[in-house]
């Protein structure tokens, strides 16, 4: 169940995704709070899981990552342990920065990093390929990132 949010913690929540290095006191005054207050309210906002952690936000290219992809796979079965032992296969591969399980003509749709093409191809065929019970797998290449996830849009529904 969502929690409930109070339109202050939606203030703390947008100011942290833009820089959750913000000190209590920077993010205090940025949201029109008092410092005690939105240390509580960060608090609770961790303690329900609701900020699940912080993190630097890294320039992929910069760090020799050159290509990003989208992988559609298709498994044999749609039974519930293939797919949560195909889940747990692709845990393990480092190369994949994100893995959803989708509705439409494929099962999971995986978001990968390579260094270039050739360690794309590399991984795709010897490891991503190989992974147990693949019927098919589709590669769609990203030629120009033009909205990057910067984080999650705090107004949805609220329109």
């Amino acid at each position: 169940m969502p929690a409930t949010l109070e339109p202050i913690d939606l203030k703390i929540l947008g100011a942290l995704q833009k820089d959750g290095r913000l000190t209590n006191q920077a993010l205090s005054s940025e949201v029109g709070l008092s410092t005690s207050p939105c240390w509580r309210r960060v608090r609770q906002l961790e303690e329900t899981g609701v900020i699940q952690g912080y993190a630097a936000a890294l320039d992929r290219r910069q760090i020799g990552l050159g290509v990003l992809a989208f992988i559609r796979v298709k498994i044999d079965s749609h039974s519930e342990a293939e797919a949560e032992e195909f889940s747990r296969d692709v845990l393990k591969l480092s190369e994949v920065v994100a893995c959803y399980s989708i509705a439409g003509d494929a099962d999971f749709l995986l978001q990968v990093v390579a260094a270039d093409l050739d360690s794309y191809a590399d991984f795709a065929m010897a490891v991503v390929r190989r992974l147990p019970r693949i019927k098919e797998m589709q590669t769609t290449f990203v030629l120009k990132e033009i909205k990057p996830f910067k984080g999650f849009p705090l107004d949805v529904g609220q329109r």
